[in-house]
């Protein structure tokens, strides 16, 4: 029996949307329809592929308002950020069109007389998009843009808290001209129905973006095919390091936003934020002062800087962190501000929080908060820095806020991640690999590497016929 999926507001907490899910057999034609069109579009060049996308991605950017606002109703993040996540995968889109020749050609072998020889990138054939709600059109971009460019099909589900992206990416590619069932898209709630699409035959590749718990889920599901691959992007627990020489005040607006943006919810936001016990003191009043300044909200006021998290279940989450951090002696020191006294009475309002005297002790420390909570640690020097930096599950991505650049470059080779950022955060670079280390994933996405895993080798070996 097909489910129905509702979409909870984080603003009300009242549904907003229903969609039905499919049958096991409707999910099972998905496939076949996936691995049918394929036979086709495998064959098409890159060139072709390429008019696709870029047609796609203009028609994204045709309907950004429209597609900002759904954002703001679904997730919660404030509408002055949402258009701005529409403009940023539109443009990421674009730079891997740009480079797609470079990282799909063949790799010639050595010269040798007579022989013609060289590896080439071939297509995998359907792959499963399963993206989260956090930024939705940016993740699937990561994926589907290199998916489709390398020649495979693709199947894309939305989580449920963001239905529509998947409707809306599906509909301008339809418009765009890309052929039949090339790209589809279900609704889907249930683990079950997902994991049977995962063992399905037909699927080559799954890349999936979430929780840890999810991603191990989805990689033991695959574990019974020798063919089939997963990609993962999983959690962070992002670690920053102020040494004692950067001004405060800019440090501080840096941190503030990399921690509280989109309500904390970003498996890149900043986490724990280790300071040079000289300066600590000074940089906890700054950072209390950009807070003083922030607002929290109705997500639909332009002025408003952090909108309610995601759902019921996340609030608890966080409010558990800070409860935990403070009954083991943590001091809260967030700023007075009107707005975290009085948010709107419904929804899923959780004001941002200044932590000091944290420990690894406490949960706001090591486990993914996934929220407004700006933990921060006195440390003595750069060697202690990197210990606690490093002392964690998780390897995403760290920053380092320093004048001394090439100090901050020699402890980032010091640093367990699969970005490390000096002087800025929170920001995937397109010609970047993104990458998680330990329980952050495996795989990668973006830059020249982000196509890799979108493919397999295929070795020609050919010799000129002898006589």
């Amino acid at each position: 029996m097909a489910e129905t999926i509702t979409t909870i507001s984080p603003i009300t907490n009242k549904g907003i949307i229903e969609r039905k899910g499919l049958s096991d057999s409707e999910l099972s034609d998905l496939a076949s329809k996936s691995a049918e069109a394929f036979k086709t579009y495998k064959k098409t060049s890159l060139d072709e592929r390429k008019k696709y996308v870029k047609k796609a991605l203009e028609i994204i950017t045709s309907k950004q308002d429209e597609l900002a606002k759904e954002i703001t109703e679904q997730m919660g993040r404030p509408i002055a950020y949402t258009a701005v996540e529409v403009k940023t995968a539109v443009a990421r889109g674009e730079y891997l069109i740009k480079i797609a020749e470079d990282a799909l050609s063949d790799t010639p072998g050595e010269p040798q007389e007579g022989f013609n020889r060289f590896i080439r990138k071939v297509p995998l054939g359907p792959v499963l998009v399963l993206f989260p709600w956090n930024y939705p059109y940016l993740t699937l971009v990561n994926s589907i843009v290199p998916a489709l460019l390398s020649g495979n099909s693709v199947i894309i589900k939305p989580s449920p808290q963001t239905p529509t992206i998947a409707e809306q990416v599906v509909s301008a590619f339809n418009e765009a001209g890309l052929p039949k069932d090339v790209m589809q898209f279900f609704h889907c709630g249930d683990f079950q129905k997902i994991e049977r699409l995962v063992k399905n035959p037909h699927i080559q590749l799954v890349c999936f973006t979430g929780s840890v718990a999810g991603g191990l889920a989805v990689q033991k599901a695959a574990s019974e095919r020798v063919d089939s691959r997963v990609g993962l992007e999983l959690g962070g627990k992002d670690p920053a390091y102020i040494r004692s020489d950067v001004d405060l005040a800019w440090a501080a607006e840096e941190i503030v936003d990399g921690a509280v943006f989109n309500s904390g919810q970003s498996c890149c936001s900043i986490e724990r934020v280790y300071v040079d016990e000289k300066v600590h003191d000074d940089f906890v009043k700054e950072v209390q002062k950009v807070l003083a300044n922030y607002k929290l909200g109705d997500p639909f006021d332009k002025s408003t800087h952090v909108g309610p998290v995601v759902s019921k279940r996340s609030a608890e989450t966080i409010r558990a962190h800070v409860k935990d951090a403070v009954s083991k002696g943590a001091q809260d020191v967030t700023p007075k501000n009107s707005s975290f006294e009085s948010p709107p009475t419904d929804g899923n309002y959780v004001a941002p929080v200044l932590l000091t005297n944290v420990s690894h002790k406490m949960d706001v420390m090591t486990e993914e908060t996934f929220g407004p909570v700006i933990p921060v640690m006195k440390v003595k020097d750069d060697a202690e820095a990197i210990k606690w930096m490093n002392d964690c599950q998780f390897g995403l991505t760290a920053s380092i806020w320093t004048k001394e650049t090439n100090k901050g470059y020699e402890l980032a080779d010091e640093v367990e991640a699969g970005t490390v950022f000096v002087n800025r955060c929170d920001y995937p670079a397109p010609d970047l690999a993104w990458v998680g280390w330990k329980d952050s994933g495996k795989g990668q996405t973006l830059s020249k590497f982000g196509f890799d895993q979108f493919s397999r080798l295929k070795s020609y070996h050919i010799k000129n016929y002898p006589k």
